[in-house]
């Protein structure tokens, strides 16, 4: 798969962020897709709107993605490097292929996924950045609970 394959796949998930923010949530999405890269199941962080610390954007992607027979060929793509949280599921449910859209904001779980063989691809984005930057800064209280820094 290219480059620009992951790009798009990633563009479903900053989508999903942009609709967090819209609801006045934090801005991390995140998309299932499979091996060939149809969509299988996308979600974002409403942990804000529904006041439920388990709906991350990743769990709401895995959610919404329902019972699949295997994980392995699957690919989560995710605006955000994952939390503990997070890269948990990734590992118990064994998604084979992890797509980060940026982890200059929160590192989260990604070097331990990769020391267990999960193909971890960072992409990077300015966009996926920023977008989450901007609202860190405007919500520090909001930012430190959700990952755990209270």
């Amino acid at each position: 798969m290219s480059g620009s394959d992951y790009a798009a796949m990633l563009e479903v998930a900053i989508a999903e962020a942009r609709k967090g923010l819209a609801e006045g949530g934090i801005p991390i999405g995140a998309a299932i897709f499979d091996a060939s890269g149809k969509l299988v199941g996308a979600g974002h962080n409403r942990r804000v709107q529904n006041g439920d610390p388990s709906l991350h954007g990743e769990t709401d992607a895995f959610r919404n993605a329902g019972r699949q027979r295997s994980y392995r060929k699957l690919i989560m793509v995710t605006t955000l490097a994952p939390c503990w949280y997070c890269s948990g599921l990734v590992r118990q449910f064994g998604f084979g292929t992890l797509v980060v859209g940026e982890s200059r904001n929160f590192e989260g779980g990604v070097e331990w996924l990769r020391s267990l063989g999960v193909k971890v691809i960072d992409l990077d984005s300015g966009e996926c950045a920023s977008l989450l930057g901007e609202y860190i800064r405007a919500n520090p209280d909001v930012w430190n609970e959700d990952i755990g820094q209270e």
